[in-house]
């Protein structure tokens, strides 16, 4: 089964996939298990009270997590594959210095979602193209965006809740 996706819901599907604090989230719970009630504050310190509330409203309404009795904030079937993504993301961004050889974990995986986004991959490629032609070719580059890239289709594809609902505004 092929699904089409338009240009604009990929944009929007990844602006909400992009944001800092969502990356954040789903990658601290599947990197250390459930958040207890009342520790997510404590877990996630480098985020305000109002980014917290938005983004787990924002992850709850997509599906991504869910309360569970004694154990807290854990990931769905969808968070946890969400967070593969992600993982993906940031192992081809590692591997290929991008944005930059140093870079925070969050920003490495928003920048390559942008690689990944059909208007940005456009306007992203020249620059990338030029930075990296001396350690590889863009061609090898290129195709190591496979994966990252048929883990985001796969996802959309299975996660219509999120590509079906408009977003006024990004998570933050």
């Amino acid at each position: 089964m092929t699904t089409l996706f338009t240009p604009a819901t990929v944009r929007n599907a990844v602006e909400l996939l992009a944001s800092r604090s969502l990356i954040r989230l789903v990658t601290e719970i599947d990197d250390n298990g459930a958040i207890p009630p009342r520790r997510l504050g404590a877990t996630l310190p480098d985020l305000s009270s109002h980014q917290l509330r938005r983004t787990t409203e924002a992850a709850r309404a997509h599906g991504l997590v869910r309360t569970a009795p004694g154990a807290g904030l854990e990931l769905t079937k969808s968070g946890s594959e969400l967070a593969d993504l992600y993982d993906a993301a940031a192992r081809w961004g590692r591997r290929h210095a991008y944005p930059s050889p140093v870079c925070e974990f969050s920003n490495r995986i928003r920048h390559v979602l942008d690689l990944l986004t059909p208007s940005r991959a456009a306007e992203s490629a020249g620059s990338f193209a030029r930075r990296s032609a001396a350690r590889l070719p863009s061609a090898e580059a290129e195709a190591g965006l496979a994966r990252p890239r048929a883990l985001l289709i796969q996802w959309l594809a299975d996660n219509p809740q999120v590509t079906a609902l408009a977003y006024p505004e990004p998570v933050a």
